[in-house]
């Protein structure tokens, strides 16, 4: 069926409504981190100064470093046992199997505030205790699933044949992964791996109970810093962590396209 001009408007005026839904806050408050106005009077009066003074902000500065450690480390964690789950997944048929995927489930669906809380107390039970290395172990366990369904996903459409070919042709159990199965696999793994950074690095939850004094990241730095009094130093280290997020997916689009290697 043939849309109509007036049904083509009408279209158009939603999506443009909804990116503006989504896109206008974040334009909104990037360039209140140039206005020179700590409460945001108009017009607007451009400045770096917001930046300058974050450069000498170390709490912020230190919480930044924390997360992207953190979000690193479990995202290298995350993909390499979500990869290998999904393959023997994939591969191998075994008891309880149906049990064990479904059971990847209820980990996206419960509540975060009481999966922190279970952590808390598991972590203090069983002596963990919290820290940056907690909070590496909950946000695996957070983002683990993520990585074992996406992975999975590309999985399903994989022809094993084309390994037993490779095989027959000679070539060894490393090179059959090495040249078929992982260039297949490439799209599925840098996919899951950008949900498990993605998961970490925007975890509040999890990382305000895990946390211990003068040891936090930056959800937890900007949470604590909004209740004693906003400043647009905040607006500035989110901008470049928006920044820092559309560069990563701009470079990672450049090589994969959603669903297929370019």
């Amino acid at each position: 069926m043939k849309a109509t001009p007036t049904l083509l408007v009408v279209g158009r005026l939603y999506l443009a409504l909804v990116l503006a839904f989504l896109y206008l806050p974040i334009v909104v408050m990037a360039t209140m981190s140039f206005n020179t106005s700590q409460f945001y009077q108009l017009p607007i009066d451009w400045t770096f100064d917001w930046y300058v003074q974050l450069s000498s902000n170390q709490r912020l500065l230190a919480a930044t470093r924390n997360s992207i450690l953190v979000a690193m480390a479990t995202t290298l964690i995350a993909t390499v046992l979500g990869t290998a789950a999904s393959i023997a997944l994939f591969r191998y048929e075994f008891r309880f199997k149906k049990l064990f995927q479904a059971a990847l489930f209820p980990p996206i669906a419960i509540p975060w505030l009481i999966t922190g809380t279970a952590m808390l107390l598991f972590f203090f039970w069983s002596g963990i205790g919290r820290g940056l290395h907690a909070m590496v172990l909950g946000h695996v366990a957070l983002a683990l699933p993520y990585v074992i369904i996406v992975v999975s996903a590309r999985l399903r459409g994989f022809d094993a044949d084309l390994e037993a070919a490779a095989r027959s042709l000679g070539a060894t159990p490393w090179q059959v992964v090495r040249y078929v199965t992982l260039p297949y696999m490439a799209p599925g793994i840098i996919a899951g791996a950008l949900f498990a950074f993605a998961v970490s690095f925007d975890q509040f939850v999890i990382s305000y109970f895990l946390s211990v004094p003068g040891i936090s990241t930056l959800p937890v730095e900007i949470y604590s810093a909004i209740r004693q009094g906003f400043t647009p130093e905040i607006n500035a280290i989110s901008t470049l962590v928006i920044a820092f997020s559309i560069t990563l997916l701009v470079i990672v689009s450049r090589f994969y396209r959603f669903g297929d290697s370019r």
